[in-house]
């Protein structure tokens, strides 16, 4: 072997490119038929997933007509509303024997069944042994249980300032039985479509007074988001009335020198409220099945003002698809006698207080409602 052979060995090989030019028709043919191929199917499977879609958006109808709404900012789960799992340490009562704490337990009853079978949502203790009823689709009762005996007061046939009352929900009574101070939540929605209502903010909601001695019927409030709970003061001097769709509670004076008038008692609450009940300290416990994390991200509060992603999500899928959506976040807060934050129960899973819709303060203890469990909860203060 001579020199220049061994320096021809030991040269490094040249990488070989390959170029279009280069490339042999087969190899250049097959490859843009591959593409081709796969262009025409990712094409085929878009068209085919989107048109149905986009069919669906325009012609299937939105059951809601939302407004926009605008909130502030929820306040910031510090301090007072630190997140904790008191809630937790409650105890289960009736468990499987309720349908849902506010309402009796009708064996087969289901959620298309209840304008038939009512739906009691809320009750109050009256002066003489007896009970006050309100039921979403029937109306107001009094109930005696001691000699079981029914008695319809109002019927939620009955048009009110030439409006049905198509959504009865909760009653606060005077210590003499006198006044019944109720909320209809609306006159378009049903209870059972409480989640339409809600996404909606349809304000055609009432706070009303009952007189039970002259029969009697006024609208106190009127044009209201969602008005679910209503409690009155300890003087009797002002009812408080839960505005859901605004999460805030407004004062409306029944007597004094404010009679007639109307305030916010306490906006920007850190979830969607439901019922109000006194407490022991002079304050109020609120109830909320969801709330608006902060710091979080709450569905509610981005949808609010996005009145189209609201129509959308409604002609796409039914209220218990979108209510899967909604975190199981069971929080109770106590009020004070003027609206301030005094300390909150939380059970941030809904372990075992989902869906809390009333707390019920009864000789030291706590008890817990659900607008759908099959279950009380008693938690021990």
């Amino acid at each position: 072997m001579t020199e220049a052979d061994g320096l021809r060995q030991r040269r490094p090989l040249r990488p070989q490119v390959v170029t279009d030019d280069n490339r042999t028709p087969e190899a250049k043919g097959g490859s843009s038929f591959s593409g081709r191929v796969f262009r025409a199917t990712f094409l085929m499977l878009a068209a085919f997933l989107t048109i149905p879609l986009l069919g669906a958006l325009v012609l299937l109808d939105s059951p809601i007509d939302p407004e926009p709404l605008s909130f502030k900012e929820p306040p910031l789960f510090l301090g007072v509303l630190q997140p904790n799992t008191k809630l937790q340490q409650a105890e289960r009562l009736f468990e499987n024997q309720l349908v849902g704490p506010e309402s009796i337990a009708n064996i087969g009853e289901t959620r298309d069944d209840e304008p038939a079978c009512g739906r009691p949502l809320g009750i109050r203790a009256g002066p003489n042994g007896t009970l006050f009823v309100v039921d979403a689709y029937k109306g107001l009762f009094e109930v005696n249980p001691w000699k079981r005996e029914v008695k319809l007061l109002l019927s939620s046939e009955t048009p009110i300032e030439g409006r049905k009352m198509s959504f009865l929900n909760d009653l606060t009574v005077t210590r003499d039985g006198r006044k019944i101070y109720f909320t209809d939540s609306s006159s378009k929605w049903q209870r059972r479509d409480y989640l339409l209502l809600l996404m909606e903010g349809t304000d055609d909601g009432r706070l009303l007074e009952y007189d039970t001695q002259t029969k009697e019927v006024k609208v106190l409030l009127d044009h209201l988001r969602f008005p679910n709970g209503v409690q009155l003061s300890p003087a009797e001097d002002f009812v408080l009335v839960v505005e859901l769709a605004m999460v805030r509670i407004r004062r409306f004076y029944v007597s004094g020198l404010m009679k007639g008038g109307a305030d916010v008692f306490v906006e920007n609450l850190p979830g969607f409220p439901d019922n109000i009940r006194a407490s022991s300290s002079g304050g109020y416990w609120v109830s909320m099945a969801a709330i608006r994390a902060n710091p979080g991200f709450s569905m509610l509060d981005f949808l609010s003002e996005r009145p189209f992603l609201k129509k959308v999500i409604f002609k796409l899928f039914s209220q218990e698809t979108v209510m899967k959506f909604v975190p199981r976040y069971s929080l109770v807060l106590e009020l004070s006698d003027s609206g301030t934050f005094l300390r909150s129960l939380h059970d941030p899973e809904g372990q075992v207080v989902t869906y809390v819709s009333e707390a019920h303060e009864h000789s030291g203890h706590l008890y817990l409602g659900s607008f759908r469990a099959p279950y009380l909860c008693r938690l021990r203060l």
